[in-house]
């Protein structure tokens, strides 16, 4: 099935290359995970308006939600053979492409949502969305994914030590794994789309994610407790394939990425909203919400940090620092 599916959309990747060359209109195909509810799916429509927009209809953008064209490490091969133009992914999905990126999924590394989006603006983000090329991906930007927290079917959680020995589910990230092992769980990678049954049925105990995801996937019918310890902050990526993306002109290249600012602009929107309705929903749905003392988590995962000392993530890890002291630009 997954290669019927693959052999389709590379057809349909040579009819769009086939257009280009016609000087008829470039069909660009976009695919998600998520709820066409969430801001991702809700920017992705905007970002699709502008660009017909700005290319006068000569462009467009078919959006392709809810896992359709596989999850998101399957869509991120689909664009590296060119078979899809873009994808929304986790930063955590993508390290497993690009290592640098593994940056994103270590714990309390953003002091603040401005912190956050200084350096993703910055020359540090422009530097890691550059590192996707290597991988025959283009970075086309970022989207707001807030910070991940972890929920729970029955066991309160305070501190890490409430977390010893639960199974806690993570995405499929090496660095994920460390972080929930530091906090003393059983980190299990498992995709999100099967993770509703997971926790049904006591395969994990647990899972982190932000707030708008533990709503929208409906986990807090099963979760009695979601705790604010907002360990990570993992952006979401807009990736492009780099096959598709060559073949555009200087000038289709520019109305991309202008409708991809817009997107961004309208997402950061809707995600701050969608978080403060998600933790209002959840709690109305009976969930307990937990805002713990964070320091204890933060002192948990000191060692993890500093393993990365002297390499490339290190390098990043200081950088991201310095911009929050204000000793980079």
């Amino acid at each position: 099935m997954r290669w019927i599916k693959t052999s389709f959309l590379i057809g349909l990747t040579w009819l769009i290359v086939g257009c280009m060359d016609g000087g008829d209109k470039v069909v660009l195909r976009m695919g998600h995970t998520l709820d066409t509810e969430h801001s991702v799916h809700k920017a992705m429509v905007h970002m699709a308006q502008r660009l017909a927009h700005y290319s006068n209809g000569t462009m467009e953008i078919i959006i392709y939600p809810s896992a359709q064209l596989g999850n998101e490490r399957e869509m991120v091969e689909l664009l590296q053979i060119g078979s899809l133009a873009m994808a929304k992914v986790s930063a955590a999905t993508i390290e497993g492409f690009v290592p640098e990126m593994k940056v994103f999924s270590l714990p309390y590394i953003f002091q603040s949502r401005d912190h956050r989006w200084s350096v993703l603006n910055s020359d540090i983000g422009k530097s890691l969305l550059y590192e996707a090329q290597k991988a025959h991906l283009v970075g086309l930007g970022f989207y707001d994914a807030g910070s991940r927290s972890f929920y729970m079917t029955d066991t309160k959680v305070e501190t890490p030590k409430d977390l010893i020995s639960k199974k806690i589910r993570v995405m499929e990230s090496q660095t994920a794994v460390r972080m929930v092992e530091a906090f003393g769980g059983a980190a299990t990678p498992i995709s999100f789309g099967e993770l509703y049954a997971a926790l049904q049925q006591g395969v994990v105990d647990g899972a982190e994610n932000n707030p708008p995801s533990f709503y929208l996937s409906r986990h807090y019918e099963i979760s009695q407790y979601y705790i604010l310890n907002e360990h990570t902050s993992v952006p979401d990526v807009v990736m492009g394939s780099k096959h598709i993306y060559d073949n555009l002109t200087a000038q289709q290249k520019q109305w991309l990425e202008l409708a991809m600012a817009d997107s961004v602009e309208l997402q950061k929107e809707l995600w701050r909203a969608g978080e403060l309705e998600a933790l209002a929903e959840v709690k109305k749905a009976g969930v307990e919400v937990i805002y713990p003392d964070k320091a204890p988590f933060v002192n948990a995962v000191k060692d993890f940090h500093a393993s990365f000392k002297g390499t490339r993530i290190g390098n990043y890890l200081e950088r991201i620092a310095a911009m929050y002291r204000g000793d980079n630009g």
